[in-house]
């Protein structure tokens, strides 16, 4: 391999905050049992933190954010691993604490590691990332809570973000009846073209009142949004039906009462994919090689160089950013 490599590196100091593609050694890398050469990486909500002075993710500086990776192990002082391995690392400490990446290498800690499952590419792992994880997880769970078919239909606000779209592909591929919310009016046939039988807007969803109950109208719901909006989600689900929480870009406070929960059963269910239990974690990205996997897959992503990405992280924090972006090393 080459004595340098380049990575996208930020830096902040009391008095300015820089961001930008750098050469780097191996000697500069986080510690870690197995070396990476990275093929693939993606863009979450968290990455776009790591690009702003004010995001409050990355806890020391200079760092390599990218808190998702796919690619070959280059070498590992873990006999779980071998040079020539196909890997996937995703979420943990990655790209917050620990060098990410947005790196031609990586070193990354054995125990981070997920196995690359047959039926995935290292491309399509990415286009999954740790919004795919999310996805996955919150659809599982929601099975696991009872969630069938013949239930009805299932909500997924966010329609158009990573975890939406993606939940959007796999509850389709289910069988299930999809309604996606989205306040993107020009997005209604991406999300056809993804499973959606029905596409709501958000006003449908979340009208700006939020009772105590209401209409029930779905069977179950992914919620990557939080904040109001699922106070009204809440208050229209199906008795002992669940909704699946996995994020906050619509606040952090939810204005519910307790009446959803013990008139009609209902579930809330916290869904986190950053320190998933490994075994779960393995047998998910199995499921998602598999019976989970969309055949419209490609359809969510936009491949961008590692030179494109300090202009394209800020769409994400913007709400511009449609499916997933995946960064080609």
């Amino acid at each position: 391999m080459k004595d340098d490599f380049k990575a996208l590196v930020v830096n902040k100091t009391e008095s300015s905050f820089t961001i930008g593609i750098k050469n780097l050694t191996l000697d500069d890398l986080s510690t870690g049992e197995v070396l990476i050469k990275v093929a693939y990486s993606s863009i979450n909500y968290k990455d776009g933190l790591a690009s702003i002075p004010e995001g409050k993710i990355v806890r020391s500086y200079p760092f390599v954010p990218g808190i998702d990776l796919a690619g070959m192990v280059v070498s590992s002082d873990d006999p779980r691993y071998s040079a020539g391995d196909q890997v996937i690392a995703t979420s943990y400490d990655i790209g917050v604490s620990h060098f990410g990446g947005y790196s031609e290498y990586a070193r990354i800690p054995a125990d981070w590691i997920v196995p690359l499952p047959e039926n995935l590419s290292l491309k399509e792992a990415m286009i999954y990332g740790t919004a795919g994880l999310t996805a996955a997880l919150s659809v599982q769970r929601l099975e696991e809570n009872g969630l069938t078919i013949e239930k009805g239909k299932v909500l997924v606000t966010g329609a158009t973000g990573g975890v939406g779209s993606i939940a959007v592909a796999i509850l389709a591929k289910r069988g299930y009846d999809v309604v996606a919310s989205t306040g993107k009016l020009n997005e209604h046939d991406y999300l056809h073209k993804l499973g959606a039988k029905e596409v709501v807007s958000r006003d449908e969803v979340y009208n700006g009142k939020v009772k105590a109950l209401d209409k029930q109208m779905w069977a179950g719901a992914v919620d990557p949004v939080g904040g109001e909006s699922l106070a009204a989600i809440l208050s229209k689900i199906h008795y002992n039906g669940s909704v699946a929480v996995s994020g906050l870009t619509g606040g952090g406070n939810v204005p519910t009462t307790v009446f959803p929960f013990i008139l009609r059963g209902i579930n809330l269910l916290g869904i986190d994919s950053v320190y998933c239990p490994m075994e779960v974690r393995k047998y998910l990205w199995e499921k998602m090689a598999n019976d989970f996997k969309p055949d419209v897959l490609d359809s969510i992503s936009k491949e961008i160089s590692l030179e494109e990405l300090p202009e394209t992280l800020p769409l994400i924090l913007q709400g511009q950013a449609r499916g997933r972006f995946i960064v080609k090393l």
